[in-house]
């Protein structure tokens, strides 16, 4: 085989190997937590961080009714008291912060960041 041969195949060898799709899995973040459960008069997580798109689901896993409400003026979300087990939804579309909290419960509090 001459130099310029083995020279050849040497580059079609290294432009196979580095020409493969890249890792998406080490580039990509984290997925999101999306949900958030209600017990013990708290939220948790307390802040949950999300991509534009995502939807959070908010589960009433306390045995006493609770809500979801937007701290916003006007209210970006807002849900109906919710029993045991009763589940509220909402997709972010938006960059930003939203402060929400329990209107039967004023002083449960929680921030979803929509990045």
């Amino acid at each position: 085989m001459s130099v310029f041969g083995l020279a050849t195949l040497v580059m079609v060898a290294l432009g196979l190997l580095f020409s493969g799709s890249p890792d998406v899995a080490a580039n990509a973040p984290p997925p999101a937590i999306s949900d958030v459960k209600i017990d013990n008069f708290s939220f948790t997580p307390v802040t949950l961080t999300v991509t534009a798109g995502s939807t959070v689901t908010w589960t009433n896993r306390d045995d006493i009714p609770h809500t979801v409400v937007s701290a916003d003026d006007p209210k970006a979300f807002k849900s109906k008291v919710m029993d045991t087990d009763e589940k509220f939804s909402f997709t972010f579309t938006k960059p930003g912060t939203y402060t929400y909290f329990c209107s039967v419960h004023p002083k449960m509090t929680g921030t979803v960041v929509v990045k």
